[in-house]
């Protein structure tokens, strides 16, 4: 793949880390820095700061199959989805919402604190011994009270991949919204909110987007924008940002309302950078690629005699690929101090490779996992 090079990492470390943080390009380092250069020239810059806002918007609604209208930039995914929850009448008949165990805790203790207003909350289970939740227990969990169904695109523990599409559907035919987490795929997976006829999705920069922290979005569909009005607010959510008006709250007609106070400029800076490195290789490159090196990684776990945490079957799991360990936060510092850098949640090593990857940073990870046997589950 190109653009390697830009990544100085890859001077000192393998980097295979990007399910948590992706790798910092020259090119977001240089936006970072230009964001200073500008406070140092200009001092406010306002004017160009909330048109890099409006650069950034499209790029993501393009990155999802949206239009830019249904898009709203937030802080973090946290950010995005309490604004949308604040929106949500639990009152009715419909009050129900609908978490599983693959939920990120942020989303879930997000949804659990809405329980004082009315909803009640129910956990789709992963059952001892499964490695994915199968299509069938959702249908068993949906029903007419079911308000929403929050639902991870892809699991940050140990990498399984939903059939979201079919559970979309499932969700749908009981009159159920649908809220997709795709912080674990977008960027390196492609996701078409359209196809999927999802009514709300969410994600942010600091993974596969290889941007930073700081910078995040919200989708919301067009035609559930203007009756959902959010309690929270701000002046980047108002109709007309310039207002300044005291005396009411004017949310505008689209996502934007979704948003609040002034937004994280420079991570929009960055934003910017990582996009454009994504776009210039494209998504479904980037898909293709990375499953070259997740399948080479599920066939040296094998061939090691170690154990996927993960569904072994393509198109089952994301771009992040887990190992049982007997010490996961023992074996992560260790390969660290091998120059390898890895994650872990849940008892499982994780490996996330993205486009910068190749297969002689697979050869360099499993040659360091065999000096570490002892910390690893063999079969």
């Amino acid at each position: 793949m190109p653009l390697r090079d830009h990544f100085p990492i890859f001077q000192s470390k393998t980097y295979m880390n990007s399910c948590s943080y992706g790798a910092l390009s020259a090119e977001v380092r240089e936006a970072c820095l230009s964001y200073l250069d500008d406070r140092d020239r200009f001092g406010s810059h306002w004017e160009v700061w909330v048109e890099k806002l409006e650069t950034l918007r499209p790029m993501l609604a393009q990155m999802v199959s949206a239009s830019p209208a249904e898009v709203a930039i937030v802080s973090c995914l946290s950010d995005g989805l309490n604004s949308l929850v604040s929106a949500l009448d639990f009152t009715g008949e419909r009050n129900k919402v609908l978490l599983t165990d693959f939920d990120f805790p942020s989303t879930a203790q997000i949804w659990r604190a809405q329980e004082r207003k009315g909803a009640v909350i129910e956990c789709i289970p992963c059952h001892a011994g499964e490695l994915t939740i199968p299509v069938e227990r959702f249908a068993e969990y949906i029903d007419e009270s079911t308000l929403v169904l929050s639902l991870p695109h892809v699991c940050y523990r140990n990498g399984a991949r939903l059939d979201v599409a079919s559970i979309i559907k499932l969700a749908h035919a009981k009159g159920a919204r649908v809220f997709l987490d795709c912080y674990q795929s977008i960027g390196a997976t492609p996701v078409d909110v359209r196809k999927l006829n999802v009514d709300f999705a969410a994600g942010g920069m600091l993974k596969y987007l290889i941007s930073s922290s700081g910078s995040a979005f919200l989708y919301v569909k067009e035609d559930l924008i203007t009756n959902l009005q959010p309690a929270l607010s701000g002046w980047f959510s108002q109709a007309d940002i310039n207002a300044m008006d005291i005396y009411r709250n004017a949310p505008a007609n689209n996502a934007r309302r979704f948003e609040s106070g002034t937004p994280n400029i420079p991570s929009i800076y960055a934003a910017i950078a990582g996009l454009r490195l994504v776009d210039e290789v494209g998504v479904g490159e980037i898909e293709r690629h990375v499953k070259t090196l997740t399948s080479a990684i599920k066939q040296k776990t094998l061939e090691n005699g170690f154990k996927l945490a993960m569904p072994g079957e393509d198109g089952a799991h994301g771009p992040l690929i887990t190992i049982r360990s007997t010490d996961m936060h023992q074996l992560v510092a260790n390969l660290a101090d091998a120059g390898v850098v890895t994650s872990c949640r849940d008892g499982n090593l994780r490996i996330s490779p993205h486009f910068y990857n190749n297969l002689d940073d697979v050869e360099i990870l499993f040659e360091a996992l065999n000096n570490q046997r002892e910390l690893l589950v063999c079969r």
